[in-house]
């Protein structure tokens, strides 16, 4: 397998982990995802949504709920597409065959893109003209109060920031250069939706194909119709958001306590994910995978596992239990 279509390290592959350790998929309790496991209630959908294309009209309605929701500047252009990672691949189009700073520990589809693109020869070169940051970091949680700029391009990938909307640099958005990301799938536990974002000036979003713009590039629907409908729910309901984040609080206050008194030490993380440390991350892995439940741990450290939330109660127990 060539190192360009090498399988990247992700949360998630119940398969290889039922393989592994016994038991179906279905019989495993998932926390190697940092995905809000109390979904959205995304009520009834018409039964027309799943039989026509979608509309230019559904896609505004969602777009106008992005702006609302997120504050986002007046002139400054949303894109949605199926999910963040088309977006994260034609960030280098942006950057106009420019190289990367990406600072690591990070999510790995930014860096993937950028060497794809032949530019990512020096990525710890902080002199270089394109940056891209998570924000906060995926996996240790790290916040970047202060991208800095300007520059030909910043990429800032908020998919976890919205359990910390005051931290938001959507307001950045407004200026030349700058592209904020957003992943709806992560906070609205919805990742099977598959929806995301990218906003920037329009003039931003101009790509290195003939000048092309980036919403072009993306083609005729791009985000399906029930994608369109359920996002748009989402977006407008902001009791719902508020009461989410109070309740992401304290779920991850009641993981530290579980994990610390088993002798973990707190690495960072969101109130969607926590990472630790400990002697050695694999062992702890393996001991909670015979009990069915699975973490994520990193080719970049012995230490660090990562795990997401419980959603209920009996999958807290399950985990207290296999601690």
């Amino acid at each position: 397998m060539s190192a360009s279509s090498k399988k990247r390290d992700h949360g998630g592959g119940l398969d290889a982990a039922a393989a592994a350790f016994g038991g179906a998929p279905a019989d495993w309790l998932d926390l190697s995802t940092g995905i809000n496991p109390v979904a959205y209630p995304v009520g009834d959908l018409p039964a027309s949504i799943w039989g026509r294309l979608p509309g230019d009209g559904a896609m505004a309605q969602l777009t106008q709920a992005a702006r609302e929701f997120w504050r986002v500047p007046d002139g400054v252009e949303i894109i949605a597409a199926a999910g963040a990672s088309p977006l994260i691949a034609h960030m280098p189009e942006l950057a106009r065959g420019a190289e990367a700073y990406i600072p690591t520990p990070t999510y790995n589809e930014h860096a993937a893109a950028f060497a794809a693109r032949g530019q990512l020869n020096d990525p710890q070169n902080s002199a270089n003209p394109v940056h891209v940051y998570v924000h906060p970091n995926n996996p240790d949680g790290r916040m970047w109060p202060d991208v800095g700029g300007p520059r030909r391009l910043t990429v800032i990938d908020e998919s976890f920031c919205d359990v910390v909307p005051e931290q938001s640099h959507i307001a950045r958005t407004a200026e030349p250069g700058v592209v904020v990301l957003k992943s709806f799938g992560k906070f609205w536990g919805l990742a099977g939706v598959r929806l995301g974002f990218a906003m920037a000036l329009p003039e931003t979003f101009r790509t290195t194909q003939n000048n092309t713009p980036l919403h072009d590039l993306m083609g005729p629907w791009c985000v399906s119709g029930p994608a369109l409908e359920i996002g748009a729910r989402a977006l407008r309901d902001a009791d719902w958001a508020d009461a989410t984040r109070e309740r992401l609080a304290k779920d991850a206050a009641r993981l530290d306590g579980m994990l610390l008194t088993s002798g973990a030490e707190l690495v960072g993380g969101t109130t969607l994910f926590r990472t630790y440390a400990l002697p050695d991350a694999a062992t702890m892995q393996a001991r909670l995978a015979k009990h069915h439940i699975w973490t994520r741990i990193f080719p970049y450290s012995d230490h660090w596992i990562r795990l997401g939330l419980p959603g209920t109660e009996v999958d807290w127990t399950r985990l207290e239990a296999a601690l």
